[in-house]
């Protein structure tokens, strides 16, 4: 019946505008550094089975195919992207960029660790290393910089050294250690840049940079978003067209209604 088809389109049309939600937002991040992109998944419904198939007849033959009717379309989930985005030369001593697999640490607001692919770093009033935002995460490790410090340097393997005054030989100043999950694409987003481990992306596994499968870090880069505006576009024209697709089959099925409606006349 015709009702089915307008129900099944009306899944559509709320899947598509959830689907068009998560464009909006991947494209609005298109220029936030270490932003990863995510995508959505979509899987069928329930089917009405009207004739199974392999069903045998009265002459003892087995029907081939069934007859099954579709009831609609659902999003199953939000998937991340953790491709790594191109590195962009800013000079900036404190900002490090991961050539690799691997989280900077933080410390977030309600004490719980949280990780970041973004490497803004600054120093507080106190000396320490916090990531790039209004509230000023604590880098874990903790890693404190001197005010009187002339140059910061920042290896490979993430040591960090800064030259003081009167003394041209680098004072080593801490470590940067990096987080890896065995399932980085199950941990929840929680804004600014920021994740933190669930029960689905595993816990996190500590070591430095270059190490046990850890990126290496380079100092003077930071990490730019990997959204493709190009497939965001196609991606935005292809929901779109499915939406009026969509939009067309509740018409079509709201005026078989009528018809049906309309031979009582």
């Amino acid at each position: 019946m015709a009702t089915i088809a307008l129900h099944s389109a009306a899944t559509g049309l709320r899947a598509l505008s959830m689907q068009l939600d998560v464009i909006s937002n991947n494209i609005a991040n298109a220029n936030n550094d270490g932003f990863k992109s995510s995508r959505v998944n979509f899987e069928d419904l329930l089917y009405q089975t009207l004739q199974r198939p392999g069903v045998q007849n009265n002459n003892g033959d087995v029907r081939p195919i069934g007859l099954q009717i579709g009831l609609g379309t659902r999003i199953s989930g939000t998937q991340l992207d953790m491709t790594q985005g191109s590195g962009i030369q800013t000079g900036r001593d404190l900002d490090v960029f991961i050539e690799g697999d691997g989280f900077f640490q933080v410390r977030y607001l309600d004490g719980e660790l949280a990780y970041s692919r973004t490497g803004k770093f600054f120093v507080n009033a106190n000396g320490q290393m916090v990531l790039n935002g209004s509230d000023g995460y604590l880098l874990e490790p903790g890693i404190t910089i001197q005010s009187d410090a002339i140059k910061v340097d920042i290896t490979t393997d993430g040591r960090v050294f800064q030259t003081l005054p009167g003394n041209p030989t680098p004072q080593e100043a801490g470590q940067i250690q990096l987080a890896r999950f065995v399932n980085p694409q199950g941990m929840v987003q929680i804004g600014s840049n920021l994740y933190q481990q669930t029960d689905a992306s595993g816990a996190a596994v500590l070591s430095n940079p270059g190490s046990q499968g850890a990126g290496t870090v380079r100092q003077g880069f930071v990490e730019a978003s990997n959204v493709d505006p190009v497939k965001e576009l196609v991606d935005l024209i292809k929901t779109q067209r499915t939406f009026e697709l969509n939009s067309q089959t509740i018409q079509a099925a709201d005026q078989m209604l009528q018809q049906i409606s309309n031979l009582r006349r």
